[in-house]
C-alpha cells in the first residue's frame, strides 16, 4: 500500500465530517475575508491547528468563520485580541470534546463491524456514524452551550452584587486524586487504566453537579472542582470518597479543600487556594478529607468537628497547619 493509499480513508472521513472540499490556501483566506494573513494565522493557531504554508487546506466554512469574527470585531463589540482569546477557548474545548467523542465511538465502530450491519471496513462504519450521529449531536452541543452560558451569566450577576472585580471571587476549591496512581497504572492494562480514569471522572462529575459545584478540570488521576458554599464543598468531598474510595472495585482517594480569593479566567481558576487544595492531598490519609484553616473557619461548629494537625512544610506555602474534619 502506498502512502497516498493509506491516507485515503482518513481523507474520506475528513471530507465526510467537513462536508466540503478545501479551496483556499492561507493567502486565499486572507483575500476572501479581508484580514491580514498574520491575523488569519493567529486565529487558526488559536483554534489549535498547525499552519499549512501554501497548501490548499481551507474550506468555504473556514473563511466564513473568519469573516464572522471580523464582522463582530468591526462592530466594536470586541477587539481582535479578545476574538483570539475566545477562539482559543473554543478550540481547546472542542479539541477535547472531539477526542472524547471519537474515543467513545470507537467501540461502537468495532461492534458494528462485528455484527450483521458490517460494511466491510471500519471506515465504512465510522462514516455511517458520522452521517447519522452528527446532526443530533450538534443540536445537543448547542443546547448544552446555551444552558451553561445561562448558568455562567447567573454566576457573574450574583458575583457582581458583592464584588467590584467580576473575575475575582471567594470560593472553596477542592482537589481529589487517586492514591498511588503511578504504581497502580503499572499494574493494569492500558484498557483497564482508561476505564478506571473514565469511571473516576464521571463519578466525581456526578457528585460535584449534585452539590451545585463545577468541575474545573480533570487531570487523569485528579479532579479540580469549586463551590461557592463550603458546606456543599465538604459534601462533595465526602461524596467522592463514598463513590470512589469506598467502592472495593475502585482505588482509594484523597481530597483537599481550601478557601479564599481566586481569579476565574477562561473557564479556569487561579490563586493560592487552588494550589493549597492540591498540596493538601499529599497530607490526607486514604479516603480522608483535609482542609485549610480558612475552610475550617467557614464550617459551622454545630455541624463539624475540626482538629488541627501538626504543622508541616508545604511547598510554596511554608509551614502550614492542615485541619482534619468530620461531621458530628
Amino acid at each position: 500500500m502506498t502512502e497516498a493509499d493509506s491516507g485515503a480513508p482518513r481523507d474520506r472521513l475528513e471530507r465526510a465530517i467537513l462536508g466540503e472540499e478545501p479551496v483556499f490556501d492561507a493567502l486565499g483566506v486572507s483575500a476572501e475575508t479581508g484580514v491580514s494573513i498574520e491575523e488569519a494565522r493567529r486565529l487558526w493557531r488559536a483554534l489549535g491547528f498547525p499552519e499549512h504554508g501554501t497548501e490548499t487546506a481551507f474550506t468555504q466554512s473556514d473563511a466564513k468563520a473568519v469573516s464572522t469574527l471580523v464582522d463582530v470585531v468591526e462592530s466594536g463589540l470586541i477587539d481582535f485580541d479578545l476574538a483570539v482569546n475566545l477562539t482559543r477557548a473554543v478550540g481547546q474545548t472542542m479539541a477535547r470534546l472531539a477526542d472524547w467523542e471519537v474515543a467513545s465511538l470507537v467501540q461502537r465502530v468495532e461492534e458494528l463491524e462485528a455484527g450483521d450491519q458490517a460494511t466491510g471496513s471500519r471506515v465504512g462504519s465510522a462514516m455511517r456514524i458520522v452521517e447519522e450521529f452528527n446532526a443530533p449531536f450538534e443540536q445537543l452541543m448547542l443546547y448544552a452551550w446555551r444552558r451553561h452560558l445561562a448558568a455562567a451569566v447567573a454566576r457573574v450577576e450574583a458575583l457582581g452584587a458583592n464584588e467590584e472585580d467580576l473575575h475575582t471571587t471567594q470560593i472553596t476549591v477542592g482537589f481529589a486524586d487517586i492514591v498511588s496512581f503511578t504504581a497502580l497504572s503499572n499494574q493494569l492494562t492500558e484498557a483497564r487504566i482508561g476505564d478506571l480514569v473514565e469511571l473516576f471522572e464521571s463519578r466525581c462529575a456526578d457528585v460535584v453537579a449534585s452539590q451545585r459545584g463545577r468541575v474545573i478540570k480533570s487531570i487523569g488521576d485528579a479532579v479540580l472542582f469549586v463551590n461557592d458554599d463550603p458546606i456543599r464543598a465538604y459534601d462533595t468531598a465526602e461524596g467522592i470518597i463514598n463513590v470512589i474510595g469506598r467502592d472495593s472495585r475502585m482505588p482509594d482517594v484523597r481530597v483537599g479543600l481550601a478557601s479564599g480569593s481566586v481569579v476565574m479566567r477562561l473557564g479556569d481558576v487561579f490563586g493560592p487556594p487552588v494550589n493549597l487544595a492540591a498540596r493538601l492531598t499529599a497530607v490526607a490519609r486514604r479516603n480522608r478529607i483535609i482542609i485549610d484553616a480558612a475552610t475550617a473557619a467557614l464550617l459551622p461548629d454545630d455541624q463539624f468537628e475540626t482538629r488541627r494537625l501538626p504543622a508541616r512544610p508545604v511547598r510554596g506555602f511554608g509551614i502550614v497547619e492542615p485541619v482534619a474534619v468530620r461531621r458530628h
